[in-house]
């Protein structure tokens, strides 16, 4: 039988990134998901539509990766679950540090946030006015996940408010704040 060949054996075969596509088009997406909102609007309004679609998203990939886990108990639970499972899913690593005053407040710090890398950082020092810029460029930036972390939460029975600070770029540090 001319023609066929038999299968090559399972270590001949060399597996490609499977999700190098994805994480590309992912960063791309909030890229121009914040250009675009900042063209159409401006200050206050593109802030509150770029955190309306991340609030969406978080929703949804929450539903998403909890569908065939059991439910998560308390607060504390729920938010260490957002540090490492949604986060590593999400951005490919977990939080870095998790704190916590037990009154309803956590802050979430990432040290190499993934979707701030890109961005351009002035050197330590230099210039206060543009240091400040870059730190207002990036908080631009930061809605869109801002609104994922907090669609997520709600998703999971948290009603709660997201911000973020960018003091050392590409760092950032969320604040979750638990509504009473």
């Amino acid at each position: 039988m001319s023609g066929l060949q038999p299968l090559p054996s399972p270590a001949a075969v060399v597996k490609k990134p499977a999700r190098r596509c994805a994480e590309v088009c992912l960063e791309f997406l909030c890229a121009e998901s914040v250009r675009l909102f900042h063209e159409k609007q401006s200050g206050p309004a593109a802030a509150a539509a770029l955190e309306a679609v991340g609030f969406r998203v978080g929703q949804q990939l929450a539903e998403r990766y909890t569908r065939d886990k059991s439910r998560l108990g308390d607060t504390l639970e729920i938010i260490k679950f957002v540090c490492k499972e949604f986060w590593q899913a999400l951005f490919k690593k977990q939080v870095d540090n998790l704190k916590t005053n037990h009154r309803g407040v956590y802050v979430l710090q990432d040290n190499g946030f993934r979707w701030l890398q890109r961005l351009s950082v002035p050197a330590a020092g230099s210039d206060p006015a543009r240091e400040e810029a870059a730190r207002q460029v990036a908080l631009s930036y930061l809605h869109l996940p801002c609104g994922v972390v907090r669609g997520a939460l709600c998703h999971l029975g948290v009603s709660c408010t997201v911000e973020a600070d960018p003091k050392h770029l590409p760092s950032c540090t969320f604040t979750v704040r638990i509504l009473a």
